[in-house]
């Protein structure tokens, strides 16, 4: 599975991906940038078109560019987008992955027939894309269902090789009206038993606990902007632990590091400890935010890493338990290890069965 790391025109460091950074993460093998920022910044635009978004952002040719389409921006700007100057911007940028130009993220507080309008009108624009290589996106919704079959009885669309799935992060960041955690899981089954031989991007699943999830339900690739988001509020990520506190930036709360994850992270060995030690986690500015910002997409790497090859030699059943520290996941962890041990006809004409074991 792929980590996709979500990049931010506004401020590119660190340059995890470029191998002349101090920075540098040589696991990493592709990046993610939005639509929505090129959008903003026209002399930015026309230079990756003029370019080419490889050369743009100088990204060596082992790593994979994934295009956003901007679709959460786009919410709140509706008039401003072009689906021209987007078909214009891929065809010149020439990303690696994309999307359908538009899709309509179906938000939990929305009423049921608003979230069959985001069903539609993303619809509309999958089938409108159906002849070329954008990808299809649909959602996790009460409307999922719809979509899977939608998509199937479409020769042209059911033939395609790629499918995104989106609409997660706001069912995980446990809004009001979000879906149980147990019927998002369910919907990640239901897409990938229903596009068994397709290659799914999972938008925004990106931690450390949720990478257990999306590897055992073999979603080939997912992104994060997590591991920029919390290294702005001072956290780190820990393996198998989730996050910590660790820069009083003076607005921002969270838990702090136990004597044994101070421990931890003073051993550990990404190119920024090993660079700043802990002062450099707990540094304020620039650096401070670089250096959790690389440890962050380190610790996610390595863990990915570390499942993989639990999964390959045959014992994660037995790892996973000692590993993982996590309250929230955990449990779901568990309910994904019995969904996929049921069988895969009960489990795909049923998802949500499975998960009452």
């Amino acid at each position: 599975m792929l980590i996709v790391a979500g990049l931010n025109l506004k401020n590119l460091k660190p340059r995890v991906w470029d191998p002349e950074s101090p920075h540098y993460l040589p696991k990493l093998q592709a990046v993610m940038v939005s639509y929505a920022d090129f959008h903003q910044r026209s002399r930015a635009r026309q230079q990756a078109m003029r370019e080419g978004l490889r050369a743009f952002l100088n990204v060596p040719q082992h790593i994979r560019i994934y295009l956003d389409n901007g679709a959460f921006y786009f919410i709140s700007h509706e008039g401003s987008f072009s689906r021209s100057a987007y078909d214009e911007f891929v065809a010149s940028a020439r990303p690696d992955w994309y999307p359908v130009a538009r899709d309509f993220i179906p938000i939990p507080q929305m009423t049921r027939a608003e979230q069959e309008q985001c069903f539609q009108r993303t619809m509309e624009y999958n089938l409108a894309y159906q002849n070329d290589g954008f990808i299809p996106v649909i959602h996790i919704s009460p409307f999922l269902e719809q979509y899977t079959a939608a998509i199937q009885a479409h020769d042209i669309l059911a033939a395609k090789p790629a499918i995104a799935l989106g609409g997660i992060v706001p069912n995980l960041l446990r809004g009001s009206k979000a879906l149980p955690y147990q019927e998002v899981l369910a919907s990640l089954w239901h897409v990938r038993q229903t596009f068994a031989s397709k290659f799914i991007h999972v938008f925004g699943i990106g931690g450390t606990a949720t990478l257990h999830i999306a590897a055992l339900l073999r979603m080939d690739s997912v992104d994060s902007s997590g591991w920029r988001n919390r290294a702005a509020r001072g956290i780190v990520q820990l393996p198998g632990r989730g996050e910590r506190l660790v820069a009083d930036l003076g607005k921002w709360r969270g838990r702090q590091p136990d004597d044994e994850e101070w421990r931890l992270l003073e051993a550990c060995v990404c190119p920024a400890c090993q660079r700043s030690g802990l002062s450099g986690l707990r540094e304020s500015g620039l650096e401070g935010f670089c250096n959790r910002s690389t440890h962050n997409l380190w610790v996610l790497l390595e863990e990915l890493e570390a499942v993989e090859a639990r999964l390959e030699a045959g014992d994660y059943s037995t790892w996973y338990e000692s590993h993982l520290n996590n309250s929230t996941y955990l449990p779901l962890v568990r309910k994904t290890l019995a969904l996929i041990n049921t069988e895969t006809g009960k489990a795909s004409n049923h998802p949500s069965a499975a998960l009452e074991t």
